[in-house]
């Protein structure tokens, strides 16, 4: 079967919006609640839990693609380009410093149009740390740009894009559609799934493709919801990378995309409820905060604020003694002896008993 791009209608693509009506209503409440929950924290508070989810974003869209970035270079770099940090970080992994680049542009600047320019200007943020790929400018190769995993000799062949000569016109095609649909937010998810899948098709970039497309979609959401968007779609893509694979090779077969809207929206609801569980987590860590800030000592406090950078599902394993040992650089009995306390705060509430017993947060 020929690709998207290779069919007659290319790239009139054709759905059935009945199938995620309602979940296009579950987004726009589930926006709202979000929003409304941010609003309810501290000023500061709202800050930080923003920043989180640019840092899971930049993380994980970049671990989809199987590249592990450095976290504190992240954070540190996106702090400081949000002016939360006046000095300038010494950031060592420069893959990491790009990635931060990249999350801040694309906040800061969801209302703007797409182009051209704008578009090479975030690829050469992406890909400033690799000498191998030609940057901030269209695939020019001969040679077919293909989707391939597999061993040398038994590769296999997922996807192959549009010929580099047609990138230039696709592409161009492409940003007209995607700004003309720029006020459409009843239509918010189908625009950012669309966006997605036919960047994806395009691949107009010899690298950095996936996460340049997420780039799009975040910003396809932020402009349908008329404010920066509060979540991480690449956080809960990467959960299961392999059905999101599954789902885009499967949509760039044919220009009927109902499977793909049907995959997308439900993905995005997903993050949307991963977004609420983590703003809920920070409103009651800062109530926390606020009743023993003067109780706990400075281990137990930053214990606590490490456990609740998780993934909203929890701090993987909880907090025990050895991991309390490694975090704080202290004795055993110094970590038994703050655990304990914060069991019997209530902060944390002990799980499991013997060798697999831990503490979880309590709230």
């Amino acid at each position: 079967m020929p690709y998207n791009w290779q069919q007659s209608d290319w790239p009139d693509f054709h759905y059935d919006s009945s199938v995620v009506e309602e979940d296009l209503l579950r987004f726009s409440d589930r926006a709202g609640q979000v929003t409304g929950l941010l609003r309810a924290l501290p000023e500061p508070a709202q800050t930080e839990t923003v920043l989180q989810f640019m840092v899971a974003e930049a993380m994980k869209t970049s671990e989809i693609e199987g590249e592990a970035l450095s976290r504190p270079d992240v954070m540190s770099s996106i702090r400081h380009r949000l002016g939360l940090d006046a000095d300038r970080p010494i950031v060592r992994d420069r893959s990491a410093d790009g990635a931060a680049e990249l999350m801040v542009e694309v906040r800061q600047s969801w209302a703007e149009p797409l182009d051209e320019a704008t578009l090479f200007n975030w690829h050469r943020m992406l890909m400033a740390n690799n000498p191998h790929v030609k940057i901030g400018a269209w695939r020019t190769h001969s040679e077919p740009m293909q989707v391939i995993s597999g061993a040398v000799g038994k590769e296999k062949v997922h996807f192959e894009a549009p010929p580099s000569s047609a990138v230039p016109n696709a592409m161009g095609r492409f940003l007209t559609w995607f700004n003309a649909g720029q006020n459409q937010p009843k239509a918010t998810p189908l625009r950012a799934a669309i966006a997605h899948l036919y960047f994806e098709s395009i691949h107009p970039f010899e690298d950095g493709n996936g996460r340049m497309g997420r780039a799009i979609a975040e910003k396809a959401l932020s402009q349908g919801l008329g404010r920066p968007v509060v979540l991480s779609l690449s956080r809960t893509i990467e959960r299961q990378r392999n059905l999101y694979y599954e789902a885009l090779q499967k949509a760039q077969r044919s220009n009927g995309i109902t499977a793909w809207l049907s995959y997308f929206t439900t993905t995005v609801l997903a993050a949307q409820s991963d977004a609420e569980k983590q703003v809920e987590l920070t409103l009651g860590l800062t109530q926390l905060f606020d009743r023993f800030r003067d109780i706990l000592n400075e281990r137990q406090l930053h214990t606590v604020r490490r456990m609740s950078y998780a993934d909203p599902g929890g701090f993987e394993g909880g907090m025990n003694a050895r991991k309390y040992v490694s975090l704080n650089r202290v004795s055993k009995a110094t970590a038994t002896r703050d655990l304990q306390q914060l069991s019997k705060l209530g902060v944390f509430r002990p799980v499991g008993a013997g060798r697999s017993a831990r503490y979880e947060l309590n709230l």
